[in-house]
């Protein structure tokens, strides 16, 4: 499952350069897949919608810093557990528990992210 930061974020920072999918962003900052990434073209959201990697998608959140669930692959493949949990102060970087994966879904996405 991805990762979210909850309304108990203090906005520190801390967990942003952890992230090794750049996939964590400050509130109301706009995202897009090819940041931090290679990709480019047409790249298929989570929720079916194809979007070009480079084209800005809507903040998740607008008062403190958001995981990208598109982009969230738990650090699997590059950590043994997920880097803005274990760097977060506050502990307020959690499973979303509306967003379920495997371990094989996430290092599947680790791929496409980073071909």
């Amino acid at each position: 499952m991805a990762i979210i930061i909850t309304d108990e974020c203090i906005n520190c920072g801390a967990c942003e350069p952890e992230c090794p999918n750049t996939a964590i962003y400050e509130g109301g900052v706009e995202w897009s897949i090819n940041d931090g990434t290679s990709i480019t073209g047409m790249y298929k959201l989570e929720n079916g919608n194809m979007v070009d990697a480079t084209a800005p998608q809507k903040p998740v959140e607008d008062d403190y810093y958001y995981i990208s669930p598109d982009k969230c692959t738990e650090c699997q493949g590059f950590h043994e557990e997920p880097q803005c949990a274990a760097v977060c102060p506050v502990d307020c970087c959690v499973p979303d528990e509306d967003r379920v994966e495997t371990v094989e879904e996430l290092l599947a996405k680790k791929a496409n992210l980073h071909l």
